[in-house]
């Protein structure tokens, strides 16, 4: 007997309008966006897979061309919440690439550690749920992924005013420098991390019951990911060794020891290692950017309208969910043409067809937590 269950994915899915709607509750991504699964399910097993976006459709890419590129970026950071710096980064790039601007050292090499703690605090969102008991109560390693998110994003807050539309960068730089005493308290948040990820690992990939439930599946094979372009930790877990960090390196990636997290057997728990052995990467490189931050002014004196020239432009960054790029058109003008974005969320939702035929309807949440998407990077 087949039949078919859309599964609504979000608190909203109740609102979708959907003859049979099962909410998946509190994990994750459900906290990131409201999308529709539908499954093709016989005998308790997915057979097919058709994630349903669109949902969360806030037309970023035509707010772009009706406004400035200072006002670019305001919007820039918000289709991937928990990656707001990294995105703001992006866009930047793509005007000083066009405009030919020299950014100062000391605001490259801030922008290269703030991308490191905002990966960091992104990945220890994503981990915090996997971390409670199958009862659904929280564990030491519950705590222990809050207490490192909080203390990353205390930082963040500090260095930028926000805690999640953080609005540091600038074309020509970042709005402003450090606070005076602020890399003491990176370096301080950098051995809190790091002292606090055994007890996150003891409670996921070092927990034998978590690894029994992880195990073999949500298998995504390395040939499926490469057609799909899938990128980031997910990738990566099924051996797609690429990491912009490494293979287009910047003046500052290229001082540091960029060592990709890579796994080859592409299911649930291949996928919470990487992003664990990301989190550990990122707190390291982030303590080898503090030890070469040179001093100096942190952005460019510019005039009152930013104008990039008549042409096009491609650049991409490491977002912590994988490759973002962003395509700029302009015609000489204060507003970009287009502006169009490469979400890596966008790209590795599309996985979700090829990993989930052949799971449990029971293991259902189990893959899903294991895959980290943000569902208004997807529908931007």
């Amino acid at each position: 007997m087949r039949e078919q269950i859309t599964v609504g994915v979000g608190a909203g899915a109740r609102h979708l309008g959907v003859d049979h709607v099962v909410d998946l509750g509190p994990l994750h991504p459900s906290a990131h966006g409201a999308y529709r699964l539908r499954l093709t399910v016989e005998d308790a097993t997915v057979r097919a897979a058709e994630p349903l976006v669109g949902h969360l459709h806030r037309g970023a890419e035509k707010l772009f061309e009706v406004r400035d590129y200072r006002q670019v970026l305001t919007l820039a950071n918000r289709h991937d919440w928990l990656a707001a710096f990294c995105n703001e980064l992006t866009v930047a790039l793509a005007v000083e690439l066009m405009t030919g601007m020299d950014v100062p050292p000391r605001a490259l090499w801030l922008r290269t550690l703030l991308c490191e703690l905002n990966r960091a605090m992104a990945h220890l969102v994503f981990l915090a749920p996997l971390t409670r008991a199958l009862t659904g109560e929280h564990t030491a390693g519950t705590t222990a992924a809050l207490r490192a998110r909080e203390s990353v994003q205390a930082v963040m807050e500090q260095a930028t005013g926000g805690r999640i539309h953080f609005m540091a960068n600038r074309i020509g730089g970042l709005r402003e420098d450090v606070p005076a005493g602020w890399t003491g308290a990176v370096r301080d948040t950098l051995s809190t991390v790091d002292s606090l990820l055994p007890a996150i690992r003891q409670s996921t990939v070092q927990d034998e019951s978590f690894v029994r439930r992880h195990r073999g599946i949500g298998v995504l094979s390395t040939q499926a990911a490469l057609a799909l372009g899938v990128t980031g930790p997910t990738g990566r877990a099924s051996g797609v060794d690429v990491d912009l960090r490494r293979d287009e390196q910047s003046a500052t990636y290229r001082e540091l020891e960029v060592r990709p997290v890579l796994r080859t057997a592409g299911d649930a728990l291949a996928r919470v290692e990487c992003v664990l052995g990301e989190v550990a990467q990122s707190t390291r490189l982030a303590g080898q950017c503090l030890d070469r931050l040179p001093p100096g002014p942190v952005n460019l004196r510019l005039p009152k309208a930013v104008k990039a020239p008549e042409g096009s432009v491609y650049t991409w960054t490491e977002a912590p969910l994988g490759i973002s790029g962003v395509h700029l058109s302009s015609r000489g003008e204060k507003t970009p043409w287009r502006l169009k974005l490469r979400t890596p969320s966008f790209n590795n939702v599309q996985a979700l067809t090829r990993l989930l035929p052949g799971t449990a309807v029971a293991d259902l949440p189990t893959v899903l937590g294991s895959f980290a998407v943000v569902v208004g990077d997807i529908d931007k």
